[in-house]
């Protein structure tokens, strides 16, 4: 059996950018001036259940294929919001 790790280990990276991005808008302090650290906030939680909806898949053999099919899903919605969060940032701040 195939193990998924492919997406543990991008939703991971992604979700340490998700967080670099909050940190740092919050300590320039531009995180009160618009809405991309709360959007960055849904993307890095989005990732955080697709690692660990992805880490299930590869725990659980009978249901893996199932709990991988929505550790994707979650995956792309988060990397949708994450590209949304950085559009905002760069629209609002010239």
């Amino acid at each position: 059996m195939k193990r998924p790790s492919h997406i543990l280990n991008a939703a991971s990276n992604l979700l340490g950018i998700a967080l670099v991005i909050i940190a740092g808008l919050n300590l320039s302090h531009v995180a009160s001036t618009n809405f991309a650290d709360e959007i960055a906030w849904v993307a890095a939680i989005c990732l955080a259940a697709s690692c660990l909806l992805s880490y299930l898949a590869i725990r659980h053999d009978n249901r893996g294929e199932v709990i991988e099919k929505w550790a994707d899903r979650i995956f792309l919605l988060g990397l949708a919001t994450l590209i949304g969060s950085i559009v905002v940032l760069a629209t609002t701040n010239g």
